[in-house]
């Protein structure tokens, strides 16, 4: 069997060219993706807000609570008692049950709530509330008066 010369050169050009056009390809996409990473981050700088739990309504709670789920920060069951104080109980219960977090622009001081609870938890020796909601302030603590494009990278 006889390998002709032309075959191989035919081949050779071929990965030559392939090889021009994935450094083309890749110089491109990084360039591409540098520039939308920029653009990104200088759009989350303009649009940061202060996290400030003595003064946030539910809602803002709810979106921070999500936020710091979705982005790892935060565990299911680190994130429960943040989701819990999203609800609001109306006093005499009735027909209306617990009024959505997004219906409800009352500002509240969520540190002063986290604390009377904790403050209950040990008046009833409820160890696993207690430690849930020590948790829940550390948190807080940590948190209080950074932006929120701080919070994605903590």
């Amino acid at each position: 069997m006889k390998i002709e010369q032309s075959t191989s050169r035919l081949y050779a050009s071929q990965s030559t060219q392939i090889s021009a056009a994935s450094d083309d390809t890749s110089a491109s996409f990084s360039a591409a993706l540098n520039t939308a990473t920029a653009g990104t981050s200088q759009s989350e700088a303009e649009g940061a807000e202060q996290t400030d739990f003595t003064s946030m309504t539910r809602q803002e709670m709810q979106e921070w609570s999500n936020e710091q789920i979705r982005s790892g920060n935060m565990s299911l069951d680190e994130g429960l008692p943040f989701m819990a104080m999203t609800m609001k109980i109306p006093v005499g219960g009735g027909t209306a049950g617990a009024l959505q977090a997004s219906d409800d622009g009352e500002r509240v001081d969520f540190t002063e709530k986290v604390g009377a609870g904790i403050e209950g938890a040990i008046s009833r020796h409820d160890e696993v509330t207690r430690g849930m909601l020590e948790k829940a302030m550390e948190t807080m603590q940590q948190y209080q008066d950074e932006t929120s494009s701080d919070d994605a990278r903590a």
